[in-house]
């Protein structure tokens, strides 16, 4: 029997409301997690291969920066097909948890990662540390002529000599540490005095390399841009030696890679899965036994062993949910610097 134009129209119409409520239908459990990944790919991708090794859960990743997936999952809201959120640095985690938009972490979790590597919230964690070093050229410099603080880099003896990265999500996490550790005053006056003294690169690691070519004498990095380049030929840091500011000094800060479980995930007990397979011990050796040379940060458990132990760096207390992204590059943007 043959069907009228209109009845075969109203099939395809039906037809493509069953296919469209599937598209839109939330991930079933067995489907695994979906984390948002503003780490670095290969470490991330290192965690989910182990993660799923030992427990079957698919984590399928999606590669992006800090604050731009802060950003997005800002306005996705409760409709974000994400479970995780990894970040690089923790302003972007603090950016999410004060729109409300994790899911408090279970007890569990929390207590395999010392106080001072998470926010006291327990709304997220940190997951591995970096931490904030001057990289310079040991064929100019030597100890003694080194800067003290990180303030330092603002007096006029240090112009045209340094260098820095500061549209980095790394740089304005550093920014953020000064501003809660020395106030609004003191960041604005060092970030006008960076605008006349330092040299703007745009990367770390093009920084480190412009140290290594003697562009500047020295570069505000994080560290584990060192220690990659040694591992590997060492030719963008054979000139490079690493001063650690210690002495609770802003230059001693330890930025906290954070993970987090969305309120909005429907796989939420394999979302707490992940994070505490992250930061106990299969995720924390990947750390120790990897190439990525950040720092573990679960209880007891060693970072790699070429890294000066995180004990020693002496670095500032800094509450990480207190790090304040928007205050740092409307600062940083008044200062002419982004």
């Amino acid at each position: 029997m043959k069907k009228s134009f209109s009845q075969f129209a109203g099939t395809l119409i039906v037809a493509a409301g069953i296919a469209n409520a599937t598209m839109m239908a939330p991930a079933r459990a067995e489907d695994g997690i979906t984390v948002y990944n503003a780490q670095h790919e290969s470490l991330t991708q290192a965690w989910a291969d182990g993660f799923t090794k030992e427990t079957g859960v698919k984590v399928t990743i999606r590669n992006g920066k800090d604050m731009e997936f802060a950003n997005q999952i800002v306005q996705e809201g409760a409709a974000s097909p994400a479970d995780v959120f990894l970040t690089e640095n923790s302003p972007a985690m603090a950016l999410v948890d004060n729109s409300k938009l994790f899911a408090p972490l279970n007890a569990d979790i929390l207590a395999q990662v010392p106080d001072n590597y998470r926010p006291a919230n327990g709304n997220w964690i940190g997951v591995a540390a970096r931490s904030t070093v001057f990289a310079y050229d040991k064929n100019k410099l030597t100890e003694d002529k080194l800067p003290k603080s990180l303030v330092d880099l603002a007096d006029e003896s240090w112009k045209g000599r340094w260098g820095a990265a500061p549209a980095g999500a790394d740089f304005q996490a550093i920014v953020s540490a000064l501003l809660e550790l020395k106030g609004e005053k003191v960041t604005e006056d060092w970030l006008k005095a960076m605008k006349e003294n330092a040299k703007p690169y745009k990367g770390n690691s093009i920084a480190m390399k412009g140290v290594n070519a003697g562009e500047v004498d020295g570069a505000i990095i994080y560290h584990y841009y060192y220690y990659g380049d040694q591992a590997k030929t060492g030719e963008n840091s054979k000139n490079v030696s690493l001063h650690f500011f210690k002495n609770e000094d802003p230059g001693a800060f330890v930025s906290i890679s954070g993970g987090g479980v969305l309120a909005s995930s429907k796989n939420k007990d394999q979302a707490q899965a992940f994070l505490k397979w992250v930061t106990g011990k299969g995720g924390q050796a990947v750390l120790r036994d990897g190439n990525s040379f950040e720092y573990a940060v679960g209880k007891d458990e060693a970072s790699n062993a070429a890294l000066v132990p995180l004990a020693d760096l002496n670095a500032p207390k800094v509450e990480p949910s207190k790090l304040n992204s928007k205050k740092v590059t409307d600062l940083m943007t008044a200062a002419g610097l982004l």
